[in-house]
């Protein structure tokens, strides 16, 4: 397979027909555009697709090896796999900029005019004809696939406008173009393809095999030149719909996406996704913004993995990443919520404001037995339960072989330590006066020396007494927002 030669790059401040000759400019198709970005970024070992994480050894040499082949691909994976989120990333393989006829609806190469007006206004214009710049993130276009999208939507159809001005109906120039032609020189998705009836799905044949368009019955030939990519759930095929036979032949690959298989990349998606919320969430300085303990999102992570294999979900229907992030930005907003009441100056995620996402996460999950009541509470508690349990695997994990026992005589007398959601960390602390290993407690929940403060040691103590509970060391009583740990 040979790819076109590698085009000169004429700066964007080029504005004509005849500059564009003039610096070397040459046409060269989007798939042959990805290929050579994508082979210059594999030869000097950076990343193809930055963002995608857990998919490096899995998911990502089947998209590359797509993309080399030229393929159009459809990506068949359960909600929340990151599905749309690498479909949007393929746009990082294209030029920054491109050129394009200045005016043209359809992204037209000025060395590559495919519509009837871009020749006419090169054969009136020549070397003076405008050149305009357009930046890889405008050539994306996607479409969510709905029952009621049309032909028109996708495709095209007569402008009724364009009739009434005077020209006939046999006129290419009447057409008005839909999501596909205007995305032409880019890359269009199709999200949750099966839903697309079957009837319009029919009017992408042509358009992944020859590559034109057919609009009502109009001579319209436009070699478009663009990457068509299209996302599916498995379970559509047999429950809202399916993608048509010929359409699916029409695909070069099918790539199976997946949940994250290691919990390192379970956290390390949930970090990920994290630090780009914050900023929008809570502020662009770096002091408004909550800081949560790398334990408590190995809670999250290690509790987002037992709801996906318990019995009692719907395995069909998965558990969407965004269970996960949703339940960290939860456990995030509760930590703001007792910075503001309680006077704290900077918010810190603690144990007690894990049980929040119980509730708030309820939705995003499809359990097994549909027919249940839904005010039933037996949801609630098998949720309650596996959080528990994640909390119990964090804490061995964490602090096995710890020496815990200094914390554990200060109960020993009858003791109690109260905790709660709106319980600030100075009130925590003082009840319990010198926490013994308190230093060796941190590093093992890894806040990095120098960074120890009120609101971290309150979140490692805390951590420490809930697993000290959940190994059947202390006695624990609950009652709303307010927990007592001790006699």
């Amino acid at each position: 397979m040979t790819d076109s030669p590698a085009p000169a790059t004429p700066s964007p401040s080029t504005t004509t027909l005849g500059e564009l000759r003039a610096a070397g400019a040459s046409y060269r198709p989007v798939k042959a555009e990805l290929r050579a970005n994508l082979l210059a970024r594999l030869a000097a070992g950076e990343p193809t697709l930055p963002g995608m994480v857990g998919f490096e050894d899995t998911v990502l040499p089947e998209v590359e090896r797509a993309l080399i082949a030229g393929h159009d691909l459809v990506l068949l994976g359960e909600r929340g796999q990151g599905k749309t989120r690498l479909i949007r990333t393929l746009v990082g393989l294209l030029d920054e900029w491109t050129p394009v006829l200045a005016g043209s609806e359809l992204n037209e190469h000025p060395l590559h005019p495919i519509s009837v007006w871009a020749h006419r206004q090169i054969a009136e214009l020549g070397d003076a004809t405008p050149v305009a710049w357009l930046h890889r993130s405008e050539r994306f276009g996607e479409k969510l696939a709905t029952p009621d999208t049309s032909v028109g939507d996708l495709i095209g159809d007569v402008d009724p406008i364009k009739v009434a001005e005077g020209r006939t109906l046999g006129d290419p120039e009447t057409v008005h173009y839909g999501l596909v032609p205007r995305t032409n020189r880019g890359i269009f998705s199709v999200n949750e393809l099966p839903d697309l009836a079957e009837r319009i799905q029919v009017a992408l044949l042509n358009v992944l095999e020859e590559r034109d368009i057919q609009i009502r019955g109009y001579r319209v030939r436009l070699p478009l030149d663009l990457l068509l990519v299209a996302s599916a759930n498995p379970e559509d095929y047999t429950n809202r719909g399916r993608i048509i036979t010929p359409l699916k032949d029409r695909f070069g690959a099918e790539v199976r996406t997946h949940y994250p298989i290691e919990l390192a990349d379970e956290i390390r998606l949930l970090q990920q996704e994290a630090a780009l919320s914050w900023p929008t969430a809570f502020g662009e300085n770096h002091l408004d913004q909550p800081v949560v303990p790398q334990h408590l999102v190995e809670i999250v992570a290690r509790f987002t993995r037992l709801v996906r294999e318990s019995s009692h979900v719907d395995q069909r229907s998965g558990v969407s990443a965004r269970f996960a992030i949703a339940s960290l930005e939860t456990v995030a907003a509760s930590a703001v919520r007792r910075a503001a009441v309680a006077g704290e100056t900077r918010p810190v995620a603690r144990v007690v404001d894990l049980p929040s996402i119980v509730p708030a996460s309820r939705g995003k999950v499809e359990f097994a037995d549909a027919g249940s009541d839904p005010d039933d509470d037996r949801e609630l508690e098998i949720l309650e339960h596996l959080l528990r349990q994640a909390t119990a695997q964090t804490f061995r994990a964490r602090c096995a072989g710890l020496d815990l026992t200094g914390l554990q005589e200060h109960f020993s007398g009858g003791e109690t330590v109260e905790s709660g959601d709106l319980v600030p960390a100075p009130a925590l602390l003082g009840q319990l006066g010198t926490v013994p290993r308190l230093a060796e407690l941190l590093g093992r929940l890894g806040v990095p020396e120098g960074e120890e403060s009120a609101e971290q040691a309150a979140a490692a103590v805390e951590f420490a007494l809930e697993g000290l509970y959940l190994t059947r060391r202390l006695a624990k009583d609950t009652d709303g927002g307010r927990t007592v740990y001790g006699a």
